[in-house]
């Protein structure tokens, strides 16, 4: 059963905004689209879409104060986040030098590497299409969900540091292209996907139910 939830869907100056906002209203969700911080205190659950660069991304958060809001609203309520908004939560990203992130998680965000092959040819940068995630659990956000395809597009990857105290019990979902990256996080209640479930297709939308739908 829906629970409808209220959802801010933070416009920190990424793309992808609308076609995030249709999925979720498919998937159950109230959707208010906002970078006011006061709206995301008042939702139920918090969402950061992403397509762009995230030293832009970074900038536009940290003028808006949704730094500050998202790191509040992960005391008290889920919070999601798509691509750009995955890498926005580790400590820093290679893209253009060096971009500090929101440090949430421990880790970075590097380049995929041109020299890796996928079925003996060379990758190609960006990672482009639809490809298997590979997961092992039984959480509810990925109910219904385990060995889908998911669709990707990206340059750069996260590398979590699974040494560091920030991310024990993180439950981790990987994908193969070149070397086996890291394609999604849940740590408590913070759910973070590499891949765009909003064009995804079935298997998106189940997945993003499940996020509507989730109680902590």
């Amino acid at each position: 059963m829906m629970n409808f939830s209220k959802i801010a869907l933070l416009d920190y100056g990424v793309g992808n905004l609308y076609s995030v906002a249709n999925a979720l209203t498919k998937s159950g969700a109230k959707v208010i689209l906002t970078n006011r911080p006061a709206d995301i205190k008042q939702a139920d659950k918090v969402m950061l879409p992403g397509v762009g660069a995230i030293g832009d991304a970074m900038m536009h958060m940290k003028n808006a104060g949704v730094d500050v809001a998202v790191k509040d609203a992960l005391l008290t309520k889920p919070v999601m986040a798509i691509c750009v908004g995955m890498q926005a939560m580790f400590d820093y990203s290679t893209e253009g030098g060096r971009v500090d992130c929101l440090g949430i998680l421990a880790g970075n965000v590097q380049k995929f590497d041109d020299t890796w092959t996928d079925c003996d040819q060379p990758i190609k940068i960006p990672h482009v299409g639809w490809n298997a995630v590979n997961t092992d659990t039984d959480h509810v956000l990925w109910d219904g969900c385990g060995g889908e395809h998911f669709y990707f597009t990206h340059s750069y990857y996260c590398t979590p540091d699974m040494a560091d105290a920030r991310n024990a019990g993180a439950i981790v979902a990987t994908c193969d292209y070149g070397v086996k990256f890291c394609a999604s996080v849940i740590k408590d209640n913070l759910f973070i996907t590499q891949f765009h479930p909003e064009k995804s297709h079935h298997a998106g939308l189940k997945l993003l139910s499940n996020f509507v739908n989730w109680q902590i």
